[in-house]
């Protein structure tokens, strides 16, 4: 199992508007970088990810996971355009800012430190955890 990030600004799809598709889920569309559908057609099914609230909260509010693999982006008819689609599985009971994620060590090699505009990004198992534990799972 891989574990990745997905952001997203909480006034166009939230974390509520993610758990209230429940276990059908929803195609994690729109994204239009080439390293971040990369990293799409990189997933599997039953890989985890992290929900990341961006803009003003700027930080981890949910776990998701994948329930289907890259498949074309039905918001476009572009070719290049891929998604993967996710549904909700857990509130992370104490949202972890990207404050508290820089101010911890053992996360300074993190993408969402080096690179926080990237919409969909890989975390390391150790990333995982650690950010699971400062969020209360």
């Amino acid at each position: 199992m891989a574990f990745w990030l997905f952001k997203s600004e909480p006034n166009t799809w939230s974390w509520q508007h993610q758990i209230d598709k429940g276990d059908a889920g929803e195609e994690w569309d729109g994204v239009r970088n080439y390293q971040a559908r990369n990293f799409m057609r990189e997933m599997a099914v039953g890989d985890r990810g992290f929900f990341y609230h961006s803009l003003k909260e700027k930080s981890v509010v949910g776990i998701v996971e994948v329930i289907a693999e890259a498949h074309p982006d039905s918001t476009t008819d572009d070719a290049r355009w891929e998604c993967v689609d996710i549904k909700a599985v857990e509130t992370v009971p104490t949202p972890v800012t990207l404050e508290a994620i820089k101010a911890d060590p053992r996360l300074s090699e993190m993408v969402l430190v080096k690179n926080s505009r990237l919409s969909v990004q890989p975390v390391t198992e150790t990333e995982w955890k650690i950010i699971r534990e400062l969020g209360g799972l």
